[in-house]
């Protein structure tokens, strides 16, 4: 989940501002530390490692396990955390290995929300399955210092990585100009979006995929299938109230393939998709 982080302030003073950015990078590591897959000290490695053993969570996790319940439900199954331990044959390392079938039903038997026994605050998972919070917890951290800057200055923006939210409009009270990264020209933006309070999300390839045989993979993987979704967008960029809502948004409407448009147009967000 660790991604680049940016906070623009209102007008507060140079050592409240120091604090501020402080307050804000130790709350995204707070939580890279607890939640991250990479990481063996976290509540994740004990999930992952108890080996079919009941595991008692903090009311913390509990909320997120609870809200990654409730997206499985919402989404008819796309939107399944433990889909993570695909990645042990899917690697999206720039080479152009494709995995083979075989492989990819030998892990799609880990994969599956519903074989979790989820009983507030216990999760028993069967040996071999995984939870991957990575689907949820930048935009999770996003809207957490958002909230811990805005109890001091009604002026920010959070910015972790392109996933970013707005207590409200700038210092001078204009909207704060957002660019949405190209697909085809990393780091150059093809559209600038104004936003005064809320938050933006995005969805998309750009960086992670795998070209075999002149076909593209895209790292967005049906935990249904275990193959990586056909004909999704790009990029998905939305807005909406919070971060953590932007990033649901995107990520089904990426999981929705060739209906992305179809699906946000439904939901009634601002959207934006590149194909």
């Amino acid at each position: 989940m660790a991604s680049p982080c940016e906070v623009h302030l209102g007008p507060v003073d140079e050592r409240t501002a120091a604090d501020l950015v402080a307050l804000v990078a130790g709350e995204a590591w707070r939580i890279e530390a607890k939640f991250s897959r990479y990481r063996d000290d976290g509540v994740v490695a004990e999930i992952n490692s108890a080996a079919g053993v009941p595991v008692r969570v903090d009311e913390e996790t509990a909320r997120l396990l609870d809200y990654a319940a409730e997206l499985f439900e919402l989404s008819g199954g796309k939107f399944d955390i433990t889909s993570g331990g695909l990645r042990r044959v899917w690697r999206f390392d720039g080479s152009d290995r494709v995995p083979g079938a075989d492989e990819v039903r030998g892990v799609l038997r880990y994969v599956g929300w519903s074989r979790v026994r989820w009983q507030r605050p216990v999760i028993t998972l069967e040996p071999g399955m995984e939870v991957d919070f990575g689907g949820i917890g930048k935009e999770y951290a996003v809207d957490r210092a958002a909230a811990l800057v805005a109890a001091v200055t009604p002026w920010c923006l959070i910015n972790f990585g392109g996933d970013l939210r707005a207590s409200g409009p700038d210092p001078a009270g204009r909207p704060w100009h957002v660019g949405i990264e190209a697909v085809d020209r990393p780091d150059a933006a093809n559209r600038i979006v104004q936003l005064s309070r809320g938050a933006l999300a995005t969805s998309g390839d750009t960086r992670r995929f795998l070209v075999k045989d002149g076909r593209r993979y895209g790292h967005i993987l049906d935990p249904t299938t275990g193959w990586p979704v056909r004909d999704p967008p790009r990029s998905v960029t939305v807005a909406a109230d919070t971060c953590t809502q932007a990033g649901m948004l995107a990520t089904l409407a990426m999981l929705y393939g060739r209906d992305a448009e179809v699906f946000l147009t439904a939901q009634g967000v601002r959207h934006w998709c590149a194909r």
